[in-house]
C-alpha cells in the first residue's frame, strides 16, 4: 500500500516562496514518476506539475516559470520550489505518483496572503 507525507507549507506574502517536500513509501517500483496537485479553497482537486523518472518535468500553465519539481528516485522523494506565489496559489498542496493513485496523503496548507 502506498504513503504519501506531504510537509513544507506555510503562509506567505504575494510574491513570496515556499519548498514543499513529499516522503513516498510503498511499492513504487510500478509507477513512471511523481505528480503534485492542489485542492483550491473552493475545493476543486488541480494538477499541478509532475516529473518522469528520467527527469522529464510538465507544469500546469498557471505555475510555468514560477515552480519547479524535482524528485529523488532512490530517496523516494518528490519536491516543488514555488517562487512568485500569487493568492489563487492557495489551498492544501498533495503528492502521488504517476499514474495516479487512489491513495493519497494529509496534504500540506499553503496560504498566499496579505
Amino acid at each position: 500500500q502506498l504513503h504519501f507525507a506531504e510537509s513544507g507549507g506555510g503562509w506567505v506574502l504575494p510574491g513570496g516562496s515556499l519548498s514543499l517536500s513529499c516522503a513516498a513509501s510503498g511499492n513504487l517500483d510500478k509507477f513512471w514518476g511523481m505528480a503534485w496537485y492542489r485542492r483550491t479553497p473552493g475545493g476543486q482537486l488541480e494538477s499541478i506539475a509532475y516529473i518522469i523518472r528520467g527527469g522529464n518535468a510538465e507544469y500546469v500553465d498557471a505555475v510555468k516559470g514560477r515552480f519547479a519539481i524535482s524528485m529523488d528516485d532512490v530517496a523516494n522523494t518528490v519536491s516543488l520550489q514555488m517562487s512568485g506565489l500569487k493568492p489563487e496559489d492557495t489551498g492544501v498542496y498533495f503528492c502521488n505518483v504517476v499514474p495516479t493513485s487512489e491513495t493519497w496523503g494529509p496534504g500540506t496548507q499553503v496560504t498566499v496572503s496579505s
